[in-house]
C-alpha cells in the first residue's frame, strides 16, 4: 500500500475521539477474518492510528491497514506491523513466488525476475506503469513465506512520450471526477516537474489513499499529500450532491472506456462498452476470468453506472488442458497465506473450475474464489465452499447464555456500519430472523451496496439478502 503523508489539522468540530476510534479498530480486527487481533497493538492519536505488533503475511498487514484507513473519525494510519511467518527455505520460496507471477494472466507477461532470501524477495525488471507495479507486488504478497519486498530495482518504462504537468494535472482531476469513491470537489491539484502536489479536503483516510493512488496512475512521480486534510465534515451528502448530477451515456460510456487504460488487467482487450440509461453493457473477448470480474469492478466505480450486464467472453489465447488447470489451481490456494493450510478439492470441465471445501468464514471463502480466478486457464467459476458454522462466538466474547443471539447480531452489524466511514450517514434497515441478515434502505452507490453486505458477513452472518436500493441522488 502507498505509504501516505498524514496531516497534522486539528480537529474539526466533528471530531471522534481517540479511544472510540481505537475501540472500534480492534473490534473490527476483532470480527473482520484475514487479520490476527490478538497479535496487534492499535494505538490513536489526534485520529492518527498506529499498528504495532505481527501478522503472519503481507496481506493481513495490508489489510489491517486498509480496514484502519475505512473507519470514521481515522486521519491517517502509521503501520509499523512486522511479518513473522514460517521459514521457507529460499530455492522452495523463490520457485514458489516465479510460479505465482507465471501463473498470473497479467504478471506473467511482465519481464520481471526475483530472488529469494530469508523471507525476502527481491524483484527486478521493468513494467510499463505505476498500475502494473501494484499488481505485481500484490501477486507477490499473495504467496506464503514472503516477509519483505525489495522493488527498488523494479523500473516503470514511462515511454518515450509522457505527458506534461499540465497534462497529469488534467487527467487527474478528470479520473477524480468520474470515480464514485471520491468528492473531488474539495481537491486541489498541482503538478511540478511530475510531482503532485495535493490540498484540500476529504472525507476520509481511505478516500485520500485513493486520491493519491490515482496521482501515481495518472504519471506522477512522486505525490505531495501533506496539505490534503481529512475531515469528517467533507463527507456530507450535500457537499457530494454535484457528484451525482445527471450524465449522458456517451460521457458515461466515455469514463468506463478511461478507466480500464488503467487496469493493466483490462487495457489490452478493450471491451466494448454500450450504456443505455445508465446499465452499461460489455461484451468482447478476454482471456482471462479476472480480466472479466475487474472490467465489471471498474465500470461500477464510475459515476452515473446503475448497473452492469457483463457479456465477456473469456477465450484464452493458448489451450491449456483441464488437468493442468486444476493442478495450478491447487498450487495456488496451497501457496495462499489465507489458505495455505486449507483442504480443498479442485475440478475443471472445459476450462470451468469448480472448489469444493470447508472454511471458518465468508472472508476465506472469497478468497478462494478470487485466487482460484486469478489462475491462466479459468474461463468460469463455481465457489462451491462452504463456511463452518462457529456456534457460541458472537464477534466479541463467549457468553454462558444468549437470551437473543439475533438482535445481538443485528446490533453488531449496526455499531459496525455506525463507525463506517461511507455508511455510517446512509439509511441502511437491518433485520435479522434466526440468523439470516436482510439489509433494505438506500444507498448511494454500488459500492456502498456491496460494502453493507460485506460488513455484515464480516460481523458473523451466514446469510445476507441484500436489498439494498442504490438512491436517486446517487444513481444518476
Amino acid at each position: 500500500m502507498q505509504t501516505l503523508d498524514y496531516d497534522t489539522q486539528p480537529a474539526t468540530a466533528e471530531h471522534v475521539s481517540d479511544a472510540d476510534i481505537t475501540t472500534a479498530i480492534e473490534l473490527f480486527f476483532l470480527t473482520k477474518k484475514g487479520v490476527p487481533a490478538h497479535l496487534i497493538d492499535v494505538a490513536t492519536h489526534d485520529g492518527i492510528v498506529v499498528l504495532t505488533g505481527i501478522t503472519d503475511n503481507l496481506l493481513a498487514r495490508e489489510r489491517a491497514e486498509e480496514i484502519a484507513l475505512a473507519v470514521r473519525g481515522v486521519r491517517g494510519v502509521v503501520n509499523e506491523l512486522l511479518i513473522s511467518t514460517a521459514d521457507v527455505p529460499d530455492e522452495e520460496l523463490q520457485r514458489h513466488v516465479t510460479t505465482a507471477l507465471a501463473v498470473d494472466p497479467a504478471a506473467s507477461e511482465y519481464n520481471v525476475g526475483c530472488t529469494a532470501r530469508d523471507g525476502v524477495v527481491t524483484l527486478t525488471g521493468t513494467v510499463q506503469s505505476w498500475a502494473e507495479k501494484a499488481l505485481l507486488l500484490r501477486v507477490v504478497r499473495g504467496v506464503r513465506g514472503v516477509r519483505r519486498l525489495i522493488t527498488e530495482e523494479v523500473v516503470i518504462r514511462w515511454g518515450e512520450i509522457q505527458n506534461s504537468d499540465e497534462e497529469i494535472t488534467t487527467q487527474i482531476r478528470e479520473l477524480l471526477d468520474w470515480d464514485i469513491r471520491v468528492n473531488s470537489a474539495l481537491v486541489e491539484i498541482r503538478t511540478d516537474e511530475r510531482v503532485v502536489h495535493l490540498s484540500g479536503a476529504v472525507g476520509s483516510a481511505a478516500e485520500k489513499a485513493q486520491v493519491v493512488a490515482t496521482a501515481y496512475q495518472a504519471g506522477a512521480h512522486d505525490v505531495d499529500a501533506r496539505d490534503l486534510f481529512v475531515a469528517y465534515w467533507a463527507l456530507n451528502h450535500e457537499l457530494r450532491r454535484h457528484k451525482y448530477a445527471a450524465r449522458s451515456d456517451e460521457d458515461i460510456a466515455k469514463a468506463v472506456r478511461d478507466t480500464f487504460r488503467f487496469d493493466p488487467r483490462v487495457l489490452s482487450y478493450q471491451p466494448t462498452v454500450v450504456v443505455l440509461n445508465g446499465v452499461v453493457t460489455l461484451s468482447g473477448a478476454v482471456s482471462n476470468l479476472r480480466a472479466k470480474q475487474d472490467a465489471e469492478r471498474d465500470a461500477r466505480d464510475v459515476v452515473g453506472v446503475w448497473d452492469v450486464h457483463n457479456l465477456l467472453k473469456v477465450r484464452t489465447p493458448r489451450f491449456i488442458p483441464d488437468l493442468n488447470i486444476a493442478h495450478s489451481i491447487k498450487e495456488a490456494l496451497s501457496r495462499d497465506p489465507y489458505l495455505g493450510f486449507s483442504d480443498f478439492s479442485v475440478y475443471v470441465r472445459n476450462g470451468k473450475a469448480s472448489l469444493y471445501g470447508q472454511v471458518n468464514s465468508h472472508f476465506e471463502q472469497t478468497q478462494a474464489g478470487a485466487v482460484a480466478s486469478g489462475v491462466n486457464g479459468v474461463a468460469d467459476l463455481d465457489n462451491w465452499i462452504t463456511v463452518a458454522a462457529s456456534p457460541g462466538f458472537d464477534g466479541f466474547q463467549v457468553h454462558a447464555r444468549k437470551p437473543n443471539a439475533d438482535f445481538a447480531l443485528a446490533e453488531r452489524i449496526r455499531r459496525r456500519y455506525f463507525w463506517s466511514a461511507s455508511l455510517h450517514s446512509q439509511n441502511v434497515e437491518v433485520l435479522v430472523e434466526k440468523g439470516r441478515v436482510t439489509l433494505t434502505g438506500t444507498v448511494d452507490t454500488w459500492l456502498d451496496r456491496d460494502q453493507a453486505a460485506y460488513d455484515a458477513y464480516n460481523t458473523g452472518a451466514r446469510y445476507v439478502d441484500n436489498d439494498l436500493l442504490i438512491s436517486a441522488v446517487g444513481g444518476l
